[in-house]
């Protein structure tokens, strides 16, 4: 019996590993087999993902607001179904906005500011395509990291590192993991569906899913290549990581995140499995919770019912969200000038950093707000000093919240951070960051 609990553990959470976490080589990048089957995955529904987005938009909206006038039997007796298409007014009105949004942008009728292929249209294009087919295998098989034992596990061996230093539990170590290998909205994914389990309290969902949701490697060799310093990617990955370290340490400590409650998901109890009894040492109480949580799990359907529910959540809750937040964010990058005037109080504190071209860097370092590729591109047009340059890139990388995918996912998540907080996180990283990257950028150049 023991040999067959040991099996039931470590043969799913292998796979796990194996498709989440383990880095792989493909076509010259560092990933994991999940995003290269994602990749496999969008290049076979390209030729129909305007039309399935589309479809996954306007279905989202119409069942949700069908749903909130008369709120169906059938839906307000399930659950699932009520999480999923019973939220908030505020939310039925981000995704009835989505439905006019898709409508616009693929028959491009109406403005032209947000159908145009800075806007919406790179949302529709760059954005939503990778993440439908992201959320369908990472939906479907995130039950093996979630459901067999994997993170009670690495919790129990990696808490009295993550607790003293990052105020959370050890299994939050493999949701760093799978953003810094993978992408960032798997992190935010495998967060929420903990939180919503009971496996995070509020605080320690919010902390997570803004600080740890870390950018991939592979996206950041894109980014500092964008700016013309590819071969500068060694020490360029090097001072992110250790600037995200610092934000990690300080930004849970002060508020927003330092008054978060610390509470759990619809009256979940607290799970005591990080508590090592005198009996056991970290291995055999890691092993011995993994086993109980492991046992849980008997039925193949079950599998893969809860992983296609993990798909349906995903498509028809987030992407109407992302949908409206980002095309909305880049309409206001784009076409106004707010990240302009907002970037005119940097400029002394620029030129105090002897950056070079500090009035053409400022205006980069609020637009990240919406896209984090815009900085980089907007730095490789404008700015000629190599040393602001790097400087742009890296702080693009490190203010983490962007509203086009993060930012959007963590609004359209169970995770509760409101807009007005991801504001504030995003300036305090800006602020904690970029004298760190200047410093160490005139180390460099």
């Amino acid at each position: 019996m023991i040999k067959k609990d040991l099996f039931k553990f470590i043969v799913p959470s292998l796979l796990g590993i194996m498709l989440f976490i383990f880095p792989i080589s493909y076509n010259g990048d560092v990933t994991i087999a999940i995003a290269v089957l994602s990749k496999i995955v969008l290049n076979v529904i390209s030729s129909i993902s305007n039309s399935l987005i589309m479809g996954v938009v306007v279905v989202s909206s119409l069942i949700t607001l069908f749903t909130s006038i008369f709120k169906p039997k059938i839906v307000m007796d399930s659950r699932y179904l009520r999480t999923l298409f019973n939220p908030s007014w505020f939310w039925v009105v981000v995704r009835l906005i989505a439905s006019v949004y898709i409508f616009m942008i693929i028959f491009q009728v109406g403005p032209e500011v947000i159908w145009s292929s800075s806007t919406g249209g790179v949302v529709l294009e760059s954005l939503l395509p990778i993440l439908l087919s992201v959320f369908v295998l990472a939906g479907l098989f995130l039950p093996l990291l979630l459901n067999f034992g994997l993170l009670e596990f690495v919790g129990v061996l990696l808490t009295k590192v993550m607790r003293p230093i990052f105020k959370l539990p050890g299994r939050s170590s493999i949701d760093c993991v799978a953003s810094w290998l993978g992408d960032g909205t798997i992190g935010i994914l495998l967060t929420s569906k903990q939180f919503e389990q009971g496996y995070y309290t509020e605080k320690e969902a919010a902390i997570i899913g803004t600080t740890f949701s870390a950018v991939s490697i592979t996206f950041s060799l894109v980014v500092i290549e964008a700016v013309g310093l590819g071969d500068m990617f060694v020490p360029f990955y090097l001072t992110i990581s250790f600037v995200g370290l610092v934000n990690a340490i300080i930004t849970p400590r002060i508020p927003p995140l330092s008054r978060k409650k610390n509470i759990y998901y619809q009256g979940h109890k607290a799970h005591d499995t990080e508590i090592v009894p005198s009996s056991h040492n970290l291995f055999t109480w890691g092993v011995e919770q993994a086993i109980a949580r492991s046992k849980q799990n008997n039925s193949i359907g079950l599998f893969f019912k809860e992983g296609v529910q993990n798909v349906v959540d995903l498509w028809f809750g987030i992407v109407p969200v992302v949908l409206t937040i980002g095309t909305s964010a880049l309409i206001l990058a784009e076409h106004t000038p707010i990240f302009r005037w907002l970037g005119i109080p940097l400029v002394p504190l620029l030129e105090f950093l002897q950056l070079p071209e500090a009035e053409a860097a400022s205006q980069t370092m609020f637009v990240g707000f919406t896209d984090m590729f815009i900085p980089s591109i907007m730095a490789a047009a404008t700015i000629t000093a190599p040393i602001t340059k790097f400087v742009v890139a890296a702080l693009s990388v490190t203010q983490l919240i962007y509203m086009a995918e993060v930012g959007g996912l963590i609004l359209g998540s169970k995770i509760p951070v409101s807009f007005m907080n991801l504001v504030v996180i995003f300036l305090q990283r800006t602020i904690i960051s970029l004298p760190i990257i200047a410093l160490i950028a005139h180390m460099l150049f």
